[in-house]
């Protein structure tokens, strides 16, 4: 029983893991597709349906954490999923007005390549048990470079979005009401920019020691 359960799992996660990646590749495709035939105004258009599929598609991640058919833990999965879903979502996604910034296509680019990637690692480990080393050299050593445009278009994105965002009041819920709450996006977003300055040093020195732990054992092996 526990064999089969095995099996189960890895038909799964093979398959989960193999379908985002499809997504990403889609994305980087359309990115790079519409930088060459009419540039970056339009790169979000292009690419939005497989974006939104792929990134949110992560949210699994997040349960597959909670109940075990990963060992990645979940207090290092959320932020990051989160900080993605927030910009895919409640950035791109809820103020066009951001969709056809330039920081679109370095976002995008960022995010694609690393999830590409990414994807394809645990789809070889799922699939076969094994990933080929220059597949893990680049798991664990792309992130040098990509992982800090990532995370400046994040934050230039967030931060061009704020005027929008204080225009148009979306999401906002004013008082009086019935649950005698208020809440204020515009004010959320600068709280998710300000989170970003202690957040971002942090999940970088944390993929750096994962990166040292994996290539040391792989060095072993």
């Amino acid at each position: 029983m526990a064999g089969f359960s095995s099996l189960l799992r890895r038909l799964y996660l093979t398959a989960y893991n193999w379908t985002v990646f499809v997504g990403w590749v889609q994305v980087l495709y359309h990115v790079l597709k519409t930088l060459k035939e009419t540039g970056h105004e339009n790169v979000y258009s292009a690419a939005e349906k497989p974006l939104l599929f792929a990134q949110t598609a992560a949210v699994l991640e997040i349960l597959h954490g909670l109940v075990g058919l990963v060992r990645s833990p979940v207090s290092a999965t959320l932020p990051q999923i989160g900080s993605r879903l927030y910009l895919t979502w409640g950035i791109l996604w809820s103020f066009p007005e951001t969709q056809s910034h330039v920081l679109v296509s370095s976002l995008l680019i960022s995010w694609s390549i690393t999830e590409i990637i990414r994807y394809s690692f645990f789809g070889f480990k799922e699939a076969f048990g094994f990933a080929p080393s220059w597949l893990l050299w680049l798991r664990y050593s792309t992130f040098l470079l990509l992982y800090p445009t990532g995370i400046s278009s994040e934050v230039g994105l967030i931060y061009t979005a704020l005027p929008f965002i204080k225009a148009s009041e979306n999401y906002c819920i004013r008082m009086p009401n019935t649950w005698n709450f208020s809440f204020d996006y515009f004010y959320a977003a600068i709280v998710a920019l300000g989170i970003y300055v202690p957040g971002s040093p942090h999940m970088y020195r944390y993929m750096l020691a994962q990166r040292k732990k994996a290539l040391s054992k792989s060095k072993r092996e």
